[in-house]
């Protein structure tokens, strides 16, 4: 029971720390190139934050769908560690699936102990 709590502890922490630079970014005025649509509306053309979602210029309705079904897909299939059903990783909270590394592999025990102590107290 507690592997599981503290895998979800984990997972939204890390969650929290995306949205938190996500809206940092784009009040900063930084937005992704190009259209969001086929009628060729710009991804700056749209307010930042919750009007985005549901102010009176926020983003369709199909827009908004498509990115909960994109969240959803990520919960189900992506965002799973030995907590969730998928094989067991190196410790709760590997998300890696056996795919995805940065240089994990090449820290001794000591500093990995170190870094998943400081995304505890951080997240």
């Amino acid at each position: 029971r507690f592997d599981r709590l503290r895998y979800v502890e984990i997972k939204h922490g890390r969650i929290a720390q995306l949205a938190f630079l996500g809206q940092i970014t784009t009040r900063a005025g930084y937005h992704l190139p190009g259209p969001i649509d086929g009628a060729g509306d710009l991804f700056s053309s749209y307010p930042n934050g919750f009007a985005a979602i549901g102010g009176p210029d926020s983003i369709p309705g199909a827009g908004t769908g498509q990115i909960l079904f994109f969240i959803g897909l990520l919960e189900l299939f992506v965002m799973k560690d030995s907590a969730n059903g998928a094989e067991p990783g190196e410790f709760v909270g590997d998300f890696r699936n056996g795919y995805i590394d940065f240089g994990w592999d090449k820290f001794d025990e000591e500093t990995k102990l170190q870094k998943r102590a400081i995304e505890l107290n951080n997240g």
